[in-house]
């Protein structure tokens, strides 16, 4: 697995030496976990709780992670993250948007149970919505598509926007598409075509010289001839003027097929689920999500880290799709019932209302706005005792204007924090309820949720024990028994479901 380390230290009372710190507590987990750092983005006397957007190296590190380059972020503790709940959630979200995970170093199991079931209700509700506007958004597009406008996104070259927001042929540009064209169709590479242009001392629409990446979609652009297409469910014929005749058009797609390789892949990302929150019984390392191929058939498992670095155990290794769903299977079961549903959205109601309790700027905020209005509520009694002046007058007027004015930056700090209710969250819970089991986002909300921690033995008869501790409360566990090994893999076999298990439930659920 290769990733990338973030540390940083936030005020003078920390120093170079807590970088250093941080990093090599962090380099020596990754050593443990076969995690290879390929970068460290340093943040340097920054607060994590306000203002995040100053935190430079931590923004660049946010978007790298869409590049895909690497599959987790490295942290000495989670609050070197952010410390801001809403934050937190935010940039989670758009990690694991990427397939990037967020790990501690020294927090073996994550955050408190309570944050963490507020931060995945907060980034499912945001999700939620989001789609919702998407949906939204998507039927404002498509009906722009039907009459063949803009819908925004790259101009294609040799094209812009016109004032009825149809695509009109740019002059400057269109000629460069049909030679391009021309010169593919008769032979030429996408390489020749490049030094052919930049030696005539072409530029391209940014300014900058041609390169390969300049016409990795243009010789499959049916616009070129004429066809508008929105999201393969609008083409309207004559949509658009065309730049290249068909007959050009078809010559350059034969040849496309003709020099088509087959393409040199990288590795297909894959989520493990479990990533942080698996650990084998017997020497309580981490089981890392690792793969093998066999038989022309690639196998997706979970192995205990002291297996395979230290040589010291012999935990049998895990198919990640039938313990992530047996997991999964099994917290829907006992943890999403109406009543922990009522119980998960009064914790989360309760996180909130904490958060802003322990703010000290609304802490602040609120004391001076009391004292303003006792200063008030004094100079109105001493003017129904007679004591009118101009002096006093002047100074309720003053005091007045410093109230209003607190009371706004006190709304201003106020918004900082999502504006939810208990039926907000109880009204997003219950969808979620009635999820996809076999959907693997479903399965990951349910887990980032929900789960604490996992540790899996493997018994004397052969049997395989399964230990989970729910975010609900530190104390409220599940224990699983499977008979049937042909759910664990650890032969690399191809793996059916688990047929026949006992389990022995926390405060949670009955025995079934």
């Amino acid at each position: 697995m290769k990733g990338v380390l973030y540390v940083r230290y936030s005020s003078d009372k920390q120093n170079e030496q807590s970088i250093e710190g941080q990093v090599r507590v962090c380099k020596e987990y990754c050593k443990r976990n076969g995690i290879d750092i390929i970068h460290i983005y340093t943040d340097r006397a920054v607060s994590a709780s306000k203002n995040i957007e100053h935190r430079l190296e931590f923004q660049k590190m946010i978007k790298d992670s869409e590049k895909q380059k690497w599959e987790c972020v490295v942290v000495y503790k989670l609050d070197r993250f952010a410390r801001n709940r809403y934050d937190s959630a935010i940039y989670k979200a758009r990690l694991k948007k990427n397939g990037v995970r967020l790990i501690s170093a020294t927090e073996n199991i994550s955050d408190n149970p309570e944050g963490i079931i507020l931060e995945s209700v907060l980034e499912g509700m945001a999700e939620f919505y989001s789609k919702e506007l998407s949906q939204k958004v998507t039927r404002g597009m498509y009906e722009s598509a039907l009459k063949a406008h803009s819908t925004g996104g790259t101009i294609p070259m040799g094209y812009k926007v016109g004032a009825d927001k149809k695509l009109e042929i740019d002059p400057l540009y269109a000629p460069l598409v049909k030679e391009a064209f021309d010169l593919y169709a008769n032979g030429f590479t996408v390489k020749q075509i490049c030094d052919k242009f930049n030696a005539a001392g072409y530029k391209t629409k940014r300014g900058a010289p041609f390169n390969s990446n300049s016409f990795k979609t243009v010789f499959s652009n049916r616009k070129y001839i004429g066809i508008y297409t929105y999201n393969n469910e609008v083409e309207i014929e004559g949509g658009v003027p065309a730049i290249v005749d068909k007959e050009t058009f078809e010559l350059v797609q034969e040849k496309l097929k003709k020099n088509a390789k087959a393409p040199a892949r990288g590795k297909a990302f894959v989520d493990y689920l479990l990533t942080g929150k698996l650990f084998c019984g017997h020497c309580g390392r981490p089981m890392a999500g690792e793969s093998a191929k066999k038989t022309n058939r690639r196998y997706h498992y979970y192995a205990c880290s002291g297996k395979k670095r230290f040589k010291d155990c012999s935990k049998k290794n895990l198919q990640k799709e039938n313990i992530e769903r047996i997991i999964v299977e099994d917290t829907v079961k006992k943890v999403l019932t109406e009543k922990n549903i009522n119980i998960i959205a009064d914790i989360a109601m309760k996180v909130i209302e904490d958060d802003k309790n322990s703010n000290a700027v609304m802490v602040a905020l609120e004391t001076q706005k009391k004292e303003i209005q006792n200063a008030i509520n004094g100079l109105l009694k001493a003017f129904e005792h007679g004591a009118v002046s101009e002096s006093l007058t002047a100074r309720l007027n003053e005091l007045e204007v410093q109230r209003k004015d607190t009371e706004l930056r006190l709304i201003r700090e106020q918004r900082t924090y999502p504006s939810l209710d208990k039926e907000h969250i109880l009204f997003w819970l219950r969808e979620f309820l009635d999820g996809d089991i076999d959907d693997p986002e479903y399965q990951r909300h349910v887990i980032d949720m929900l789960v604490n921690s996992v540790f899996v033995f493997d018994e004397p008869d052969g049997g395989t024990k399964i230990t989970i501790t729910y975010n609900l409360s530190q104390e409220t566990s599940s224990e699983i028994r499977l008979s049937d090994l042909t759910a664990f893999c650890s032969n690399l076999s191809n793996c059916g479901s688990p047929l026949n298990f006992l389990v022995k439930s926390g405060p949670l659920g009955q025995a079934v």
